[in-house]
């Protein structure tokens, strides 16, 4: 056998194996794994931020609009994984949002001078908080229950 023909043999057999440990790659159990640590990564600054400052929580709101983004960009061949990934997108986007309000709602508040208009802005920046908060709290019960298939779902045999 000639020099060239074996590593002709060589290469092609080493290009086929990079194939097919490049095409194994992106499996259910991968895909599960990205997108559940980008979830987790979301989740956890929710849990390091609750009860901060209006400061806190615009930032807070910016880092989970972000968290949804790097979401959405994810690339997922799974049909399934894909629904998750849409539904959780969703649901960050609901905290994040809803958290700007509550936080632009209360720095308001925190203007407004003693006097009967002065109340009248303090309550309807309540009003606003509530709403806002319980929106917020609504996409989190969301989000376990994601969680909660997502980890049902990946954990079953492909």
């Amino acid at each position: 056998m000639s020099v060239w023909r074996r590593n002709t043999i060589i290469i092609s057999g080493c290009l086929s194996l990079s194939l097919l440990l490049t095409s194994c790659n992106d499996t259910k159990a991968s895909q599960c794994q990205r997108l559940i640590t980008a979830v987790n990564n979301g989740t956890s600054l929710l849990e390091a931020n609750k009860g901060t400052q209006v400061s806190t929580s615009l930032k807070l709101a910016q880092d989970l609009a972000d968290v949804a983004k790097k979401i959405q960009k994810q690339n997922f061949k799974d049909p399934k994984l894909a629904e998750f990934q849409s539904n959780f997108v969703k649901v960050f986007v609901t905290v994040s949002e809803n958290l700007t309000k509550a936080a632009q709602a209360l720095g308001s508040s925190k203007l407004a001078d003693a006097s009967p208009s002065g109340r009248e802005k303090i309550q309807k920046a309540r009003d606003e908080i509530d709403t806002a908060l319980k929106a917020a709290v609504d996409a989190g019960k969301q989000s376990d229950i994601l969680a909660g298939q997502i980890n049902k779902y990946c954990s079953q045999n492909e």
